[in-house]
């Protein structure tokens, strides 16, 4: 019996001493029941809201007031014409657009009825059919409800119009979700493994005591990755066009160009983790469980991120995915350019400098 614990002690020293080990064990189930406890959920909240009022009467200032005092809405202002809407979807600064068509007040007190444009990015079909409902609702509540307004019973005829995604495709929010994912999982995992394996195998510290600079060695591994991603991308670009029938409406060269960045970003991560573990198991569970749930999460591939708590939005503004997925959106949903995804090129550059610059001193530290 004596034996027996003192293996079991052995055996728990072994696993204290394995400081990855030990965070994978008691870490990994806390963070899985975060991210499901309050990253999944079917209702949409601080969706922000901009309006559109030219005739900014009591009646529809009321209404307004109403809205921002949902949960589901976050206000923006008031839009000084059209073109600043579309200005401000175009820029992925609000969510949904409230139209009062012009004298409001004085059509409900004449014809008994007066109209309300909803206007929703239809990039996400299944989010803008819910905040437009949740919006209708609300303007149904005024309507109907005791408000104590005193006004006679009137009819609120609401024009709705997805933007982007009229025939509500579910292919248009899916695709670029899908396009994040497999090029960060295939990118990272293939880097990490390709790595690790050499320090198993032992060839790696041979490389680099080799000549060729350390950097020079890191680029040479990855570059038949960042080939074989290219195809990949080509096939899924491929494929989403001809077979899922959605159109590259944006600039072709900037989806590619942003695409090839967020490739090198993948690839830069991958050479992190494989600059972190010695070994093929315990990098392919980092590269593919360990970031699996956070793009699928916290990327906005699924879930808008607008709905999560504070930290978890946090931790969604350093994954690589989030900013890729906005940019797909933009540029072959939304029809936009260069222009309108400077600042998630900027992001994902500045990621990947960063990454790359981390990978080369941890390897630089083994030469040490």
């Amino acid at each position: 019996m004596r034996q027996f614990w003192i293996f079991v002690r052995k055996e728990f020293l072994h696993i204290i001493r394995d400081t990855l080990t030990l965070w994978i064990l008691l870490g990994l189930p806390i963070l899985m029941l975060t991210l499901f406890g309050f990253a999944i959920t079917t209702e949409v909240k601080n969706s922000r809201v901009i309006v559109f009022d030219p005739s900014r009467d009591a009646m529809t200032r009321e209404m307004v007031e109403r809205l921002s005092a949902s949960s589901h809405f976050v206000f923006r202002g008031y839009a000084a014409s059209p073109l600043e809407i579309e200005r401000a979807f175009r820029s992925g600064a609000v969510d949904l657009a409230v139209i009062f068509s012009g004298q409001f007040h004085e059509n409900v007190l004449r014809a008994g009825e007066a109209q309300v444009r909803l206007l929703a990015d239809g990039s996400d079909p299944n989010t803008a059919t819910t905040i437009v409902s949740y919006a209708n609702q609300i303007l149904a509540n005024y309507r109907f409800g005791p408000s104590g307004n005193g006004y006679a019973p009137f009819t609120i005829v609401t024009d709705i119009k997805l933007l982007y995604n009229p025939l509500m495709k579910g292919a248009y929010n899916f695709v670029p979700g899908v396009m994040g994912m497999m090029l960060m999982l295939v990118c990272a995992m293939m880097t990490s493994i390709s790595i690790a394996r050499e320090k198993e195998r032992g060839t790696m510290e041979m490389l680099l005591v080799s000549p060729m600079k350390p950097l020079s060695v890191i680029l040479a591994k990855a570059t038949p990755y960042f080939v074989l991603s290219l195809i990949n991308l080509g096939n899924i670009l491929l494929m989403s066009v001809y077979v899922l029938k959605v159109p590259i409406a944006g600039n072709p060269a900037a989806l590619i160009a942003v695409s090839m960045l967020f490739i090198f970003v993948c690839l830069s991560l991958g050479l992190l983790i494989s600059s972190l573990v010695n070994s093929q198991l315990v990098a392919l569970l980092i590269s593919g469980m360990a970031l699996m749930a956070p793009i699928m999460l916290l990327s906005g591939m699924l879930f808008p991120v607008e709905n999560m708590p504070w930290y978890l939005r946090a931790i969604a503004q350093v994954i690589p995915a989030r900013w890729y997925i906005l940019a797909v959106k933009k540029t072959m949903i939304m029809g936009l350019g260069f222009a309108y995804i400077r600042k998630e090129m900027i992001i994902l550059g500045c990621m990947s400098v960063t990454i790359l610059a981390i990978s080369l001193g941890q390897f630089k530290n083994r030469l040490a």
